[in-house]
């Protein structure tokens, strides 16, 4: 099967400023990659080249199997886009807008446009121009999902919508995977990231720091582990605990109403082993390892991104 983005070396250079450098980038069909990345990382460089918005200095991109350039029209029939900075200054309404669209974008099934507007929260009659910034993203989505597009572009897709549409549409990525559509979802809410994506790159200054499944990049982490013990006085746990490689953050204090416990935090980068083996200088009665989240791993990635360079 085709892949369904495909870039080789892709850069991008705006005079002596190289926005993106030498990208490789692989989405199989029938997934949702996540495209993490600071304003300024190339994310919205990365998209607008798969779409022909922008040219590439060098290197190879190809798109559903196609070189942008040379798909054209019939290629972006293939596309469902939400562009990062939406522009509609059109005096319709949002149902004469999409109903000029679907001429455009291709076949969209009866009552597809409404069912998708019901589910959105879009009231379809009111005029674009009156509509808040959070309606006219919900119309962004919609014209993006109604003709089931083979692949889905979507930059910053939830910016200004509630919580409750978040989730449904979250949940419209869900089944259009299930479907064999494919999503290139770039985006900040790194929640987002973390439920729907399979597969995940991370940018910093043009380059990708880091790519693979979520669950990777979460192992890749520093975790916090907190343990109560007892049998042991704190400063000989702080003295072990401070020992062990990938270790900081240590901090033990008293605990229990007769002082006869301790209360051990850190965090820990690696394996979590020399530190159990520490722990077990006293006794231990309870502990808990809790693994950070995606927003953490991705500072965590960009720090050393940072000092690679």
């Amino acid at each position: 099967m085709t892949t369904a983005i495909q870039t080789r070396a892709l850069t991008k250079r705006y005079g002596a400023h190289t926005a993106l450098h030498d990208l490789d980038l692989s989405v199989e069909p029938g997934t949702v990659f996540g495209l993490i990345g600071a304003n300024g990382a190339g994310k919205t460089t990365t998209l607008r080249l798969l779409l022909d918005i922008i040219r590439p200095t060098s290197g190879e991109v190809r798109v559903l199997g196609i070189p942008p350039r040379q798909g054209g029209a019939a290629l972006r029939r293939r596309i469902g886009y939400v562009p990062g900075e939406l522009r509609l200054a059109t005096r319709g309404t949002g149902r004469a807008l999409l109903s000029h669209l679907a001429q455009i974008s291709g076949p969209v099934r009866p009552g597809a446009v409404e069912r998708l507007a019901d589910r959105v929260g879009l009231d379809l009659d009111r005029r674009v121009r009156t509509l808040s910034k959070g309606n006219k993203q919900k119309l962004a989505l919609v014209q993006a999902f109604m003709h089931q597009p083979s692949l889905l572009i979507l930059d910053e897709p939830t910016s200004g919508l509630d919580p409750l549409v978040q989730r449904e549409f979250l949940t419209m990525l869900r089944e259009a995977r299930d479907a064999g559509q494919t999503v290139l979802l770039s985006s900040h809410v790194l929640s987002e990231i973390q439920q729907v994506a399979d597969r995940v790159a991370v940018l910093a200054a043009g380059r990708v720091v880091a790519s693979g499944a979520v669950a990777d990049l979460r192992l890749a982490t520093t975790r916090r582990i907190a343990a109560t013990l007892s049998r042991i006085t704190a400063d000989r746990l702080h003295a072990l605990l401070s020992a062990v490689d990938g270790v900081a953050d240590v901090s033990v204090t008293a605990a229990g109403a007769a002082g006869d416990t301790v209360r051990a935090s850190l965090t820990v980068r690696g394996e979590i082993d020399p530190v159990v083996r520490a722990l077990m200088a006293g006794t231990l009665h309870d502990l808990t390892v809790e693994e950070p989240d995606l927003e953490e791993s991705v500072l965590d990635l960009y720090a050393r991104a940072g000092d690679a360079s």
